[in-house]
């Protein structure tokens, strides 16, 4: 990390679901922008999930497998085997439908706070949109491909490919502990069937 951060706290946000290497990656660059940083999980509430028209799966069950402890403890658990000091970031929900909420949740000074977003789809760009619409500061990474996709990560887990090199080994403990294969096998039938 560089040693002069432009922002008090960076904020960065995402499913992680789950936590794979190319998220670390986001997470280290949103870091470089901000002494501290925030992370938010999003759909943090498997009950309460919205559908959303620029992103046709992530309101699905088979798309959010993992609870949000479990998710946290995934960040958590790969960003510490990464050597990042545990003083210099926090875990939080994050309500991505409402950024008006987002006070509660993140640091939103517009001086201290940078959000930061890396855009592949229409989806990161409503997001974009509507984090600015609400008045807070954003920097986006625009145009990278996306190298490592959680959808590819919850397939392998289901069809028992291997996924180890695409996630910090850190999530595969966590993954394996959570019965992650079990539990994707289950909520794959249960969409089979509706």
């Amino acid at each position: 990390m560089q040693s002069h951060k432009p922002f008090k706290y960076a904020v960065a946000h995402g499913r992680f679901q789950p936590f794979h290497n190319e998220h670390l990656a986001y997470l280290r660059w949103a870091h470089s922008y901000g002494t501290h940083l925030f992370i938010g999980i999003t759909n943090f509430d498997r009950t309460a999930i919205q559908k959303e028209s620029t992103s046709n799966h992530r309101h699905t069950a088979f798309a959010n497998p993992f609870t949000y402890w479990e998710r946290a403890a995934m960040i958590q658990g790969a960003l510490l085997e990464a050597g990042v000091d545990p003083s210099q970031f926090t875990i939080v929900a994050l309500p991505i439908h409402a950024p008006e909420k987002w006070p509660e949740f993140v640091p939103t000074y517009p001086n201290e706070s940078i959000h930061l977003l890396r855009v592949f789809s229409e989806w990161e760009q409503e997001k974009v949109s509507r984090l600015q619409s609400a008045g807070y500061k954003v920097i986006t990474e625009i145009g990278s491909p996306k190298l490592i996709s959680a959808s590819t990560i919850r397939e392998a887990i289901l069809f028992d490919r291997n996924y180890s090199d695409l996630v910090p080994p850190a999530v595969a403990v966590w993954l394996k502990r959570m019965n992650a294969k079990s539990r994707l096998e289950s909520l794959n039938a249960l969409e089979s069937q509706e």
